[in-house]
């Protein structure tokens, strides 16, 4: 809750929202200056790190035996919901709509699809290991069906023109969304270090093959001392005779 409180209140403070008339969207405090500058900034921030998490759940599903084409599934959505939240982030609403409620829906909708991948990996792989209490499944599992259907409850109440009752839906949604990403840090508990893999190319790398000149004219310090010679004697018959 603490990701928002800056923005949000300074559009208290700003009057860009007005609690008497009603709830305000989590976007709308990120509208206008200076609120929208610590919003952008925030989400930036975040996007950066959700895409991190991402990453390292990928290669810590790989070592644990997750097949390759499950995995990148699971890797595309969480990363297409960090760009979702870098999109909504730096798109206000007010200005660009359109573009807004796209990363708006990578951020929630396929956010959460990438949670529910994970629990339905660890549900059809039993071998996978389960790091953490007995209970951290079970609540993963309340969490996410939470957020689905508070996601759900968001797009009717907007629809029905309950603005306050949908933006509430729409905070608790989001900081659902940061719990179960901060949820991993069980399952990274256990992670003793990440190995990045660089496979060689068909073609292997030779040295450059050496010049022509090069074959016939010997060691290049050899070259530079003869070089040097004659310039060398030049000098000292200078200094002596002249």
């Amino acid at each position: 809750g603490s990701v928002w409180t800056p923005g949000f209140s300074l559009a208290v403070v700003n009057k860009a929202v007005n609690l008497t008339e009603g709830f305000p969207y989590i976007s709308v405090c990120g509208n206008a200056p200076p609120q929208s500058c610590i919003f952008s900034q925030v989400l930036n921030f975040g996007a950066a790190l959700a895409a991190w998490i991402c990453i390292l759940r990928y290669y810590q599903l790989r070592d644990w035996g997750v097949r390759k084409w499950p995995n990148q599934v699971i890797l595309w959505t969480g990363l297409l919901c960090a760009l979702g939240t870098s999109i909504v982030g730096n798109f206000q609403e007010k200005n660009q709509r359109p573009t807004h409620l796209t990363g708006a829906f990578l951020a929630f909708f396929v956010g959460i699809i990438y949670f529910w991948l994970q629990l339905f990996l660890s549900w059809r792989m039993k071998n996978l290991p389960q790091p953490g209490a007995p209970w951290i499944g079970p609540l993963r599992l309340v969490l996410c069906s939470a957020c689905f259907v508070l996601e759900v409850a968001m797009v009717v109440l907007h629809s029905w023109s309950m603005r306050s009752v949908s933006a509430i839906c729409e905070w608790v949604v989001a900081m659902l969304l940061f719990i179960l990403f901060g949820l991993l840090a069980v399952d990274f508990s256990r992670l003793d270090g990440c190995t990045l893999r660089l496979q060689p190319g068909s073609g292997s790398l030779r040295p450059p093959p050496d010049s022509p000149t090069s074959l016939h004219s010997g060691p290049p310090r050899k070259r530079e001392a003869k070089a040097s010679q004659p310039s060398l004697i030049k000098d000292i018959y200078y200094y002596y005779y002249c």
